[in-house]
Order: structure tokens, then C-alpha cells, then sequence
């Protein structure tokens, strides 16, 4: 099939999917319209649906009419929650509930892998393997692909292919680059303590507000004298609390902050070495402090040569060589990774940003919208890249 000519043909299929799905977000693990959805586009396609007991998201099989025995299975994603952002785009289509908004483009990944359903089902006898479609929840918690891969959506599956619309990218461009793209991502908990005293005798306390400042500078010290500067390290607090009223010395403080890096290895040395700053920060000024750590995702690498190439071929067998443009690793994460972490992958970016219509806003941002002539274009890659792979492992 001719996938770029199928994508054309199906764009207004889905820009009307991604007009719904952006005016009906659900945040994640609560995506039960959403799901309901999805599963009802995919029955119409002829697709069996698999759904999760007690959980949102789905999957589907498709088997191709070229499958001989022992053939490959490849498997397709897209995430699909919405953050809680109150929207303030003034579409048409705005989200219709409070507070939630699709301001990260998942709404645009569920309509291009629908559109890429629709183009695979109809080509189906040209297949020479299976393609599994993973319509996943719950991405914004860094976890959700977790959940999947536990339920064993993995299972017999040999190579997964994601890709995420991106603000800052101009549109149509796309890019599917080896090496690093997204950084692992954990985050922690500092908790201070010391003792209440009235403000105006500071010296018969402890204060823990003051001993989370010092935690908070000290912490970036670990970045700029501790960490090689050729490794890419951010070590972000985002939120602190601490105090009772402006006239008490405070007894309590908490901080709630993320790590990010590419090196796995450096990546697991990290937390002794905050809790190392943060216990001797607070033990030096007569406080205590504890820090809880948890490990998120994984960093991105496409380090499968095979499927990098096959991604970039696809791209350029569609749209030319001149479809393909560069787009630096970033520190922001993706729980792709799970995935990504139990079979080879690749995983690529689509632009939606075009300054000439006023999309210019990134993801998560409350006025985030996207260049829908690209989104026929994420389909018609998830489709070719799913069928060369299939033909180049047949």
C-alpha cells in the first residue's frame, strides 16, 4: 500500500479523532471515555480489542496475510492521558473538563495511531507479520508503560516503535535519531526537621526553613563540582513548604524535586550522594533531614541500528530526505523506556510548531495546540515503519 496516499486520504478520519479526544482529556488512569473510544474505533476497523481489568488503556492484534510461522510481531504505541492544565487555547474544540487539557499532544498520538489502524487493517493481506497496537494510560505518571509490560503486552513481541509530537519543532519536519533522546527521570522527597521557637529568639530553636535553603543551594553543588561537566545532569527542586507563621521559627520543612541523566550507571550513584548533602547540610546547622528517592523511567537511546535505519528510511521513503531534521537529546522522560527496556525500539518526534498560524506554544503549555497537517504524517510513519519492518525480518 501506498501509505503516504492512505494517510492523505484519511486525514480528515483523523483530525475529527483528535478534535474528540482533545475536547474529552482525562488524566491518567482515568481515561475511561477515552478507552471506550479507542475501542470502539478499532471494532468498527474489525480489530478484537484487549482491555484491562480495573485499568484504562487497550491493545489490539493484527495478524498480516504474508505471516508464516515463526514471523515478527511489531508492535505500535501511543499514549493517550491528558494533564491537569486548565486549557486556554479559545478552540472550538476545547477541552470540555475543568482543569484537564491534552497539553502534551497524546490527543494527537491516539488519532495517528487510529489512522495507522485504519491503513494497516486495509492492508493487511500485504503483511508479512503481526503488528500489536498499545493505546497506553497513564504516561504522565512515568509509570504507565510499566503496568503494560507487567500484563505481558510484550509477549511475542520483537521491536516497538513510539513517537511524540513536539512544540518546539517546526512542523512537518520529523526526526528519528540514533543515540540519546530522553533522559531517565527519579525523584525525591527532603524532609527537615528542627525545633519552633518564636521568631524573635531564633537561638532556641532550629530553624528547618533556613536549613532547606542551605539543602537547596547545597544540592547544586553536586551538579557543578561533583558531576563530570560533559555529562548531562539536572537536579531540580520544584516545590517547598515549610513554616507555620511569620513570626515562628519553622520547625518543618519538605522539598519535592526530579533527577535527570542518560548514564545508567552514574544514574544509580546518584542517590547516595544527595542523601550524602542534604543529612550533612542539616547536621551542621543542629537539624535532621531524611530523603526518600524513587526511580522512575529510564533514559531513551535508540541504540538499535536496524530499527533507527528503518525509521529514517520510512520517513524518507515517504516524504523525502528533506522530511528528516535534527532535534537535540533533551532532558524532559518519557516511560517509553519501559518498553523500550524489554525489546529493541526506536523512538521519534514529529514537529507541530508553525509560527505562521500562531502555534507556537510547547507541551504543557496551557495554550498548546498543534499543526494538524502533521498528524496524517505521524500515521502514515507508524504504518510504513510497521510494514518495512515486518518485509525486512520476513
Amino acid at each position: 500500500m501506498n501509505f503516504k496516499n492512505a494517510a492523505e486520504a484519511a486525514a480528515s478520519y483523523i483530525i475529527e479523532q483528535r478534535r474528540w479526544f482533545h475536547q474529552h482529556p482525562e488524566l491518567s488512569w482515568q481515561e475511561y471515555h477515552t478507552t471506550d473510544k479507542i475501542a470502539e474505533e478499532l471494532t468498527a476497523m474489525g480489530y478484537e480489542v484487549q482491555r484491562f481489568e480495573g485499568k484504562t488503556g487497550c491493545c489490539a492484534l493484527l495478524r498480516g496475510g504474508k505471516a508464516a510461522e515463526g514471523c515478527k510481531t511489531v508492535a505500535l504505541r501511543a499514549d493517550i492521558d491528558a494533564l491537569p492544565v486548565e486549557e486556554k487555547t479559545c478552540l472550538p474544540f476545547a477541552s470540555e473538563n475543568d482543569g484537564v487539557m491534552h497539553a502534551c499532544g497524546h490527543d494527537g498520538h491516539i488519532s495517528m495511531l487510529l489512522g495507522a489502524a485504519k491503513m494497516l487493517m486495509d492492508s493487511k493481506d500485504e503483511l508479512y507479520g503481526n503488528v500489536k497496537l498499545i493505546f497506553q494510560a497513564a504516561e504522565e505518571t512515568c509509570h504507565g508503560a510499566e503496568y503494560y509490560v507487567d500484563a505481558g503486552v510484550l509477549d511475542g513481541v520483537d521491536a516497538i516503535m513510539g513517537q511524540h509530537i513536539w512544540g518546539t519543532m517546526e512542523s512537518p519536519y520529523m526526526s528519528f535519531q540514533a543515540g540519546r533522546r530522553m533522559a531517565s527521570c527519579d525523584n525525591f522527597t527532603i524532609k527537615v526537621d528542627g525545633a519552633s521557637t518564636h521568631g524573635t529568639t531564633p537561638h532556641l530553636g532550629a530553624d528547618a526553613l533556613m536549613g532547606a535553603a542551605s539543602i537547596l543551594m547545597n544540592l547544586q553543588t553536586f551538579v557543578s563540582r561533583n558531576n563530570n561537566p560533559l555529562n548531562p545532569l539536572v537536579v531540580t527542586v520544584g516545590e517547598m513548604h515549610a513554616g507555620q507563621r511569620f513570626n515562628i521559627i519553622a520547625n518543618h520543612a519538605e522539598m519535592y524535586g526530579t533527577v535527570r541523566t542518560f548514564d545508567p550507571k552514574f544514574r544509580l550513584e546518584i542517590e547516595a550522594n544527595l542523601r550524602r548533602i542534604v543529612e550533612n547540610t542539616a547536621a551542621a546547622l543542629g537539624l535532621t533531614a531524611s530523603v526518600s528517592y524513587e526511580y522512575f523511567c529510564s533514559p531513551i537511546i535508540n541504540d538499535d541500528d536496524q530499527l533507527t535505519d528503518i525509521a529514517r528510511k520510512a520517513a524518507v521513503s515517504l516524504y523525502g530526505e528533506e522530511a528528516l531534521a535534527d532535534l537535540p537529546m533533551m532532558m524532559s522522560s518519557e516511560d517509553f523506556s519501559y518498553f523500550a527496556d524489554k525489546v529493541p525500539s526506536v523512538f521519534g518526534f514529529i514537529g507541530s510548531r508553525n509560527e505562521a498560524a500562531g502555534l507556537t506554544a510547547s507541551n504543557h503549555n496551557d495554550r498548546y495546540s498543534v499543526d494538524e497537517s502533521c498528524l496524517h504524517r505521524g500515521a502514515a510513519m507508524y504504518a510504513q515503519f510497521a510494514a518495512d519492518f515486518l518485509e525486512a525480518n520476513a
